[in-house]
Formats: C-alpha cells, structure tokens, sequence
C-alpha cells in the first residue's frame, strides 16, 4: 500500500505515474537526488512490486488510476479491510471482487487457516500470493487494466459455478436512491454474480463513495447483507441508511 512507502520512495512512484517510462537520469534531474540514490530507490520499488525496470530506467507496474485510488483514504481503507478479514472463518471460500480496498482484505488473512479466495482481482493475487495459508482461484477473463480485474463471459462462468459464503465487493458510488453504481458495466455483471453465488455479500466501500453516482446501477443497497465503510461518512447519511434498514457497520481507521 502506498502508505508503506517512504517520502522518497513516494516522490519516485509519484513521477512515474506522471510521466509514465523515465529514465534514471531524467528522474535524477527531476528530483534532485543522484543516479546512485535513484537506482537503489528503483531496485527495492521493483522488490515491492510498485515498477517495471526497464533499460536505463523504469515505468510504473500499476496503471494511473490505480495509483491514484490507492493514495486516497489508505488508513480508512486499511481498516475496512481489517473488519472485513474479521469476519471470515478458518475454513471458508470467499469471493473478492476487483478494488483498492476490497484487494487489502487477502493482506489481513494472513492469521487464517484453510482460506481458498476466489478473484477477478489481479492486485488481489499480489497479496494473496504471499500466503501459503490461501489458496488462490483466479476467475480468467479478459483484463482490464484501470482497474486490475478480470471481466467478462470467461469470468461470468467460473463464477456461476462456483458458491461460497461470503463474497465481499466494491463500488465507485452508493446512495440510498441510486444504490451501488460503477464506471464499468462489466464490473457490474461480476458484482451480481458473486451476489448470485454467495450466503453473504459484503460491499466494502469507504465513506468518500458515499453521495457519488456511476455511469452503471449495479444494485440496490437493501441486496447488501452488510455495508462495510467508516467513521468518515455522515451522520446524517448513517441515520439516513439504518432507518432503511440498512446494514451497515462502520470501521475506525487505527483500531
């Protein structure tokens, strides 16, 4: 996560993700460190999976977006992630749908036994790989890199035969009229799924989601067992969604 990086570390990814490929040189200049200093910045960035060296230099590994989402809220998504591990057994098959936030919960299963996830998720895998306690099932698909998941009929039909009980999912937006929306209409169609094959589907959205609408309706809130956030979002959208009957539990960042 990006708040495990250090300052220089961050100003380094931050120019990547700006100028896309550089070279050592050029990011040197740029930055006012020497080569030295940037070589060994890039080899433990290349270590921690951030960059893709490349001849003389190096591009970022994730695409702009994701580095963009995976900056904002780190310690509000941390803690959703940490409740929502909290609520999977030794033993259970889960579901984790494709997000920044969604894809932290594989990291706070590392105390769990006998843990299989099933994802469309490819920054999902990168966690989950770490952890020889997790068994991995990837979905396949067709790849979408703004967003590090995996779509279509492919993935549509590993899910639809697999059932599991908990699935836990994202989304761009909630409200209490429009439900949960996205950007993308085929994460849509993977979100159903997983709600159509799961006991309980979790949606893990921080509160800056909240009052946002997407350009695709996936479902109403009320399809949602249980909406994790945190103690950022309103009171009065909290009191707004419990009188609706909504679930919802919310996550202090630091606990």
């Amino acid at each position: 996560m990006f708040d495990e990086l250090t300052e220089r570390e961050r100003l380094i990814l931050d120019h990547l993700s700006a100028e896309g490929s550089v070279s050592v040189g050029a990011l040197a200049k740029a930055l006012a460190l020497s080569e030295v200093t940037i070589r060994g910045g890039l080899k433990v960035l290349e270590q921690k999976g951030w960059i893709n060296r490349t001849r003389g230099g190096a591009a970022p590994a994730l695409h702009r977006d994701i580095l963009e989402r995976q900056r904002v809220f780190p310690e509000r998504k941390n803690a959703i992630a940490r409740a929502a591990a909290d609520l999977v057994r030794d033993g259970d098959v889960i579901m984790i749908e494709a997000g920044t936030t969604t894809a932290l919960i594989a990291r706070y299963l590392a105390g769990k036994r006998d843990i299989h996830v099933v994802t469309n998720s490819t920054l999902v895998f990168s966690y989950a790989r770490m952890y020889p306690n997790l068994q991995i099932t990837m979905t396949g698909g067709e790849f979408r890199r703004a967003t590090e998941s995996m779509v279509g009929p492919i993935a549509l039909e590993t899910i639809g035969r697999l059932n599991v009980r908990l699935a836990f999912v994202g989304t761009d937006g909630f409200t209490l009229k429009h439900g949960m929306t996205t950007h993308l209409m085929e994460g849509a169609e993977i979100v159903k799924a997983m709600k159509a094959h799961a006991e309980t589907t979790v949606l893990a959205a921080d509160s800056s989601k909240y009052g946002k609408i997407g350009f695709s309706h996936v479902l109403p809130l009320s399809a949602m067992d249980l909406i994790l956030s945190d103690t950022g979002i309103d009171n009065l959208a909290e009191t707004e969604l419990r009188e609706a009957g909504i679930n919802i539990q919310l996550a202090r960042s630091g606990n």
